[in-house]
């Protein structure tokens, strides 16, 4: 991606030197096939969707005003595309030539945006920029949210907590702020886990889901490897529409299945957007701890070969401490 100020387009570090244009710009993007006999109806949003390499783009109408071309021979990055080289993604007929006004709609309604809801945003949108002769480009706001900030100080020292206190103590934790009136976890059952069956597993999650869309209320979300991810062998590969009332999700790795978190996707920016918390645990490298075998001990609201639900009278302690990324799910009152 490219990184620039909306107030100051023209200053991009990524593009200082032709070596770093080579290195930092983006290498290849995301397509919606329009292929009519390839759609394939689905509520997963990415399965109509190309990845394409920016090397293999033969149609210069798409690159017009988003490329420059890197002149090996010369080491010189040229604006446009008029001549032979390296495509490398600039947004220079943008940005540098103001062919479309991006960055003054971008300054305006980042503006606007703080004013109106008192705190720093972040906005989602598109362009099309290829409309009909006499009709004008079209800018498509999608979104807008505030930016979580770690506001929120943590009366209580995490520190101090012993582990047989907590279902679950994480020092790897996103997020910030004390988790109140949350009484259910919903966990993945370690004995009887199989990376096989985590398809079959997220649409089980997704009806439970809707039963506490229905209620209001919300979760602790509890399981082995990356959830959200594309490829269903390295997690659970859930839409955040069907997890949509976790306020804690929890990767509790195994000793034969330890998956690193990816934080970068659209998934973990709805997390952070809605502030939900996101522990990673490893206890067999003595990574955290999740105390499974206790949870085994209480009675289930509902539970089959792969996950339970366990729902508790008293709520549970949830804290994050976001400034040591460290993050406790505390035993509730019995």
């Amino acid at each position: 991606s490219l990184r620039f100020s909306p107030k100051h387009p023209k200053k991009i570090l990524q593009l200082n030197s032709p070596e770093n244009a080579l290195r930092e710009t983006q290498k290849y993007f995301y397509a919606l096939d329009l292929n009519v006999n390839k759609f394939v109806p689905s509520t997963d949003d990415g399965i109509n969707l190309q990845k394409i390499k920016i090397k293999d783009v033969n149609n210069e109408t798409a690159l017009k005003y988003l490329a420059s071309t890197y002149d090996s021979n010369n080491n010189i990055l040229y604006d446009g595309i008029n001549r032979p080289g390296t495509r490398i993604i600039t947004f220079a007929g943008i940005l540098q030539y103001n062919r479309f006004p991006l960055a003054e709609i971008l300054d305006s309604l980042l503006e606007s945006g703080s004013q109106e809801m008192n705190h720093p945003v972040e906005i989602e949108f598109a362009a099309n920029l290829e409309t009909p002769p006499g009709i004008p480009k079209i800018f498509s706001f999608l979104q807008i949210r505030p930016i979580v900030h770690n506001e929120q100080t943590i009366s209580a020292d995490i520190d101090k907590v012993e582990p047989e206190e907590t279902i679950v103590w994480s020092s790897a934790a996103l997020g910030n702020g004390v988790f109140r009136g949350i009484h259910d976890i919903i966990y993945l059952r370690q004995d009887s886990f199989n990376p096989s069956m985590n398809e079959r597993i997220a649409e089980e999650l997704e009806k439970i889901n809707a039963l506490f869309q229905k209620e209001g209320t919300g979760y602790v979300l509890i399981g082995p490897g990356r959830w959200g991810s594309s490829d269903p062998w390295l997690g659970v590969p859930v839409k955040w529409p069907q997890i949509s009332a976790a306020r804690i999700i929890v990767e509790a790795g195994l000793a034969n299945y330890r998956v690193d978190p990816s934080q970068g996707t659209h998934f973990f920016q709805n997390l952070t957007s809605f502030r939900v918390g996101y522990f990673t645990v490893n206890p067999f490298e003595g990574d955290g701890f999740f105390d499974e075998k206790w949870l085994n001990q209480r009675p289930a609201v509902h539970e089959n070969q792969y996950l339970r639900h366990v729902r508790f009278t008293q709520p549970l302690g949830i804290m994050i401490d976001g400034r040591k990324h460290k993050g406790v799910v505390l035993k509730p009152l019995e």
